[in-house]
């Protein structure tokens, strides 16, 4: 295929673009303002643009799709060429989806917590050797791009967030994946929500989960009230709902152990919300076959 990014600097999207391009893609891409780490990322994989700004001109009909990034205006005048040419534009979530449809789609999502989650899934599915795509707002140790894309991988893990897909669509981002297995860590509104009401807010995560697919699962957090209001009033018979709580932890001499059974596995975290989301990743991973030894025998290497 041949792709175009507008906005390619932003920090999913060059990542997006040099995985389509290690896959033999045809990439180019535009930006009014790439700055590090995307500038030496882009440099080294041979994409950074050859000079800064927007360029219609590199808009043509050959091209088979354009990625929007979150930073074009709805008059950027790239995309303005694009539509008039009727070419087939995709937000990154859209384009991620369609790349996935064939996969099980494990989706994080909530007001915290997420990249930490995802981390964790990813330390523990790395360790018992299960290779995997994702898609992470943030740089991880031990992966070196926060998105792996590939056309054979049968299971992606994508942390999804309720911020808007594009300038040219406002929905959220996370509506667009379908999940297999979708986890809300806790649901919060606050002032710095400044986009939103809280009724708005909320309504979000209600619409998420009315998004997962048939026969799918809802792993969510039961200590958290509003999001166990939302999941109670969001009733959906055609999904399976798995609550998980603060588990039983104690510490000594400065250690957390968290409690398996009879055992006391020794972490290398510590605190009440990193005990929170060892729950939900590892209820993830039960729905994902992982057994409790395995588990717990990689979570207690993770590194926060």
């Amino acid at each position: 295929m041949r792709i175009h990014f507008i906005a390619i600097g932003g920090s999913v999207m060059h990542n997006l673009a040099i995985s389509l391009a290690e896959q033999g893609h045809q990439i180019s891409g535009s930006d009014d303002q790439i700055v590090e780490p995307s500038r030496s990322h882009l440099l080294q994989s041979g994409l950074m643009p050859p000079e800064l700004g927007w360029h219609p001109e590199k808009i043509t009909e050959d091209i088979d799709a354009v990625i929007l990034g979150m930073h074009a205006e709805a008059n950027n005048p790239e995309l303005l060429k694009a539509e008039a040419l009727h070419l087939k534009i995709y937000s990154y979530p859209e384009f991620v989806y369609e790349q996935s449809a064939q996969k099980t789609r494990v989706v994080i999502a909530g007001t915290y917590g997420k990249t930490t989650i995802m981390s964790m899934l990813m330390h523990v599915l790395k360790n018992l050797g299960r290779d995997f795509d994702y898609l992470v707002g943030a740089q991880l140790e031990g992966f070196d791009s926060l998105i792996k894309l590939t056309p054979h991988n049968s299971l992606i893990l994508i942390e999804g967030d309720e911020y808007f897909a594009s300038t040219l669509d406002p929905r959220s981002k996370f509506l667009f994946y379908k999940p297999n297995i979708a986890l809300i860590s806790g649901v919060e509104w606050s002032a710095h929500h400044k986009d939103s009401t809280e009724e708005v807010y909320y309504k979000h995560f209600e619409d998420f989960i009315d998004t997962i697919v048939p026969k799918g699962t809802l792993v969510y957090n039961k200590d958290n009230e509003v999001l166990k209001k939302i999941v109670g009033d969001t009733i959906d018979c055609k999904i399976n709902r798995h609550g998980y709580k603060l588990p039983e932890y104690s510490i000594n001499k400065g250690t957390t152990y968290i409690h398996n059974g009879e055992d006391q596995i020794p972490l290398q975290v510590f605190g009440k919300l990193n005990l929170s989301n060892i729950a939900g990743a590892y209820t993830v991973c039960e729905w994902l076959g992982v057994s409790r030894v395995d588990f717990f025998s990689a979570i207690k290497d993770f590194k926060s």
